[in-house]
């Protein structure tokens, strides 16, 4: 339980900082641009440095995060007992050899029921049908 949460934390970290490096990596037509004085070529990391660097991080990241995906759906699969049942699995059984059925409902003290042999009322007739207005 302790271990699938840590790599849960460890899966998020990995997930949020690809996220991070690759919106920090220049795109393709950035090289152009910067051919002609738009870009600064002297950075932290050297004329091509950042872009070795961004792309080597990005790399390990996804690493991770494909390592920790997949220690997940291990961890997930192989989970045995009360912590993998989930709702319907904690239910109980019935016994074997005992049929299931639905409780047996009564009717309440203060609802009235017929006496035994008694048949049930027919229900009223229907009103007859007004006739309509004759017409000129």
């Amino acid at each position: 339980m302790i271990w699938s949460n840590l790599i849960i934390v460890v899966q998020v970290i990995s997930a949020l900082s690809i996220i991070g490096l690759v919106l920090m990596q220049h795109g393709k037509g950035a090289d152009m641009g910067a051919a002609f004085g738009s870009g600064a070529s002297g950075s932290l990391f050297g004329a091509s440095g950042s872009s070795n660097f961004l792309s080597k991080a990005t790399a390990v990241a996804a690493a991770v995060f494909f390592g920790t995906t997949l220690t997940l759906a291990y961890i997930g699969n192989t989970r045995t007992g009360s912590d993998n049942a989930g709702v319907m699995g904690r239910a109980q059984a019935p016994a074997a050899g005992i049929p299931v059925t639905a409780p047996v409902q009564t009717a309440p003290a203060d609802v009235p029921t017929l006496p035994a042999g008694s048949a049930v009322p027919a229900a009223p007739a229907p009103a007859p049908a007004v006739p309509a207005p004759a017409t000129k």
